[in-house]
């Protein structure tokens, strides 16, 4: 997947400018900037390294503006370290219809030999806690326990924690779209 989708990152350089997705807001949308890292684990523990992960935001005020903004995009893990990162702005609460808001969170796709169709996650952040309460799909959950596999854990100023794991204890919370 690596040479199709990220063929920088599988060390194949010239295919594009620059690989596509790997710079998620064009004009530098204005808010604080995070780094996300973490590993995509399988269900025996052991880290899949050749993952990719997409991922889908709002800017900092909770827009999904295309004329600034891109919101979309695309890294792998790291063949050898099996680490991936996501080097974005911190997404703001998003206003729906019937005036419902969502916490901040990024949308996130992961593909990797062996998943037959892509899985959907959300990443939270552990330090938006009340407006975590809030959030609709975190609420609808039937075993509240589990929102701890879709929060990003604050590691260091602008530093976030998040692993993927497809199964076995703490699985990730996958979403049926």
């Amino acid at each position: 997947m690596h040479i199709g989708l990220t063929p920088e990152l599988a060390g194949l350089t010239g295919v594009y400018p620059a690989d596509l997705g790997r710079e998620i807001f064009i004009d530098k949308a204005k808010g604080p900037g995070i780094r996300i890292e973490g590993t995509v684990i399988d269900g025996a523990g052991d880290l899949i390294k050749d993952a990719v992960i997409e991922t889908w935001q709002s800017d900092a005020k909770g827009r999904f503006d295309r004329q600034s903004t891109i919101g979309w995009g695309r890294t792998s893990t790291d063949l050898n370290t099996g680490l991936f990162a996501i080097d974005t702005i911190k997404p703001g609460t998003v206003s729906v219809e019937g005036g419902h808001t969502l916490a901040p969170h990024i949308s996130v796709w992961v593909i990797a030999r062996g998943i037959n169709a892509g899985l959907f996650t959300r990443i939270y952040f552990a330090d938006e806690s009340v407006k975590n309460a809030a959030d609709p799909t975190l609420s609808q959950l039937s075993d509240q326990t589990r929102i701890k596999t879709l929060l990003a854990q604050p590691q260091a100023p602008g530093l976030y924690r998040f692993d993927i794991r497809l199964q076995g204890d703490e699985e990730t919370v996958f979403l049926d779209i």
